[in-house]
């Protein structure tokens, strides 16, 4: 089952360590900076919104044992693109993003591809299409290959070791070049387990594994949907990938666009959503983009660890800041 700007710099980091092999040592490789997003200092309506949010899932799970570090939450207000508001609640926690890491190679990927650095072949579209439409992880760990020039396989002596790693650290560079702080997305997702060199990159206990904030992930989406990550054509591309029809029933409650955030629609006509989703044996996640009639426009990003299987948790979270979102002014 599946588990639920002239850059360059992935392959200039690969070209850049392929250029020092001989000599023995990793270069120090400087990425161009972009401009961040924009992000004001959350008013206070925001933040009670949030605050408002975290109370009522808390009461409302207290007999399931949810407790407050067991959720992360970030809204950012985009009906002004130009000045977003962001409000978090534990939106710096570095958690398991399970899928939702998806995000973050699709944009990796993306300016590649703007950059001609890999090549534009119907493989790769159709790579890109299952990982985030189905959440394919076999598709997720052949995209992983592509932007960092690395394969999975036996494992190798540790000075070939290091320097796979180099390689495949590539996207925790370029994504630290934009000021991302706090993440790791290095690694592949899979099914099961991994093996030899992928098991080896992960660290004995675990701790090379890949992480997220939801601080950091509602960025990313927001500069999807702002067109501020990669061309305009090429975001156009991606919310494509992201969007999510919401009408009509699931027997699947896995399903991105009848699970998770999408629950809290039901009732609500000409609403429009765009979201990725994660969730393991022991998270849920949710990354989503939503536009009301109200003209509500926000992305809300929920993490939960612990309550899997409580999918109401999500949901719950997105009812009270659509319903709490009529009242910002």
């Amino acid at each position: 089952m599946k588990r639920k700007n002239s850059i360059g710099p992935f392959l200039l980091a690969v070209t850049s360590w392929l250029s020092c092999v001989s000599f023995g040592q990793p270069p120090v490789v400087k990425l161009p900076a972009t401009a961040e997003l924009a992000q004001q200092t959350a008013p206070r309506i925001q933040a009670e919104l949030v605050k408002r949010a975290v109370e009522v899932v808390l009461d409302k799970f207290k007999d399931k044992g949810l407790k407050e570090t067991d959720l992360s939450i970030t809204l950012i207000d985009l009906r002004d693109p130009a000045h977003p508001v962001t409000a978090s609640f534990r939106g710096n926690e570095r958690i398991y993003p399970a899928s939702v890491v998806k995000l973050f190679y699709l944009v990796a990927a993306q300016r590649l591809l703007q950059d001609k650095q890999i090549a534009d072949t119907p493989e790769l579209h159709r790579a890109l299409k299952d990982m985030i439409v189905d959440s394919s992880n076999e598709a997720t760990q052949y995209i992983v290959d592509v932007i960092t020039q690395t394969t999975g396989g036996y494992e190798l002596p540790a000075k070939e070791m290091a320097e796979w790693q180099y390689k495949r650290n590539a996207v925790n560079r370029y994504f630290s070049s934009l000021g991302y702080t706090n993440i790791n997305v290095n690694q592949k997702t899979f099914c099961e387990d991994a093996y030899g060199r992928e098991k080896v990159s992960r660290g004995p206990n675990g701790e090379n594994g890949n992480k997220l904030t939801t601080e950091a992930t509602a960025r990313l989406l927001s500069e999807i949907v702002t067109h501020r990550a990669v061309t305009p054509e090429r975001s156009d591309a991606m919310m494509s990938l992201l969007k999510r029809d919401y009408s009509g029933t699931s027997n699947d409650n896995d399903d991105q666009a009848h699970g998770f955030t999408a629950l809290a629609l039901n009732g609500i006509q000409d609403a429009r959503l765009w979201s990725k989703a994660g969730w393991t044996s022991t998270t849920r996640h949710d990354a989503a983009y939503l536009e009301l009639p109200d003209g509500s426009r926000f992305v809300l990003v929920t993490f939960t660890t612990d309550h899997a299987n409580d999918r109401e948790i999500i949901p719950t979270v997105a009812r009270v800041v659509i319903e709490g979102m009529k009242n910002v002014k």
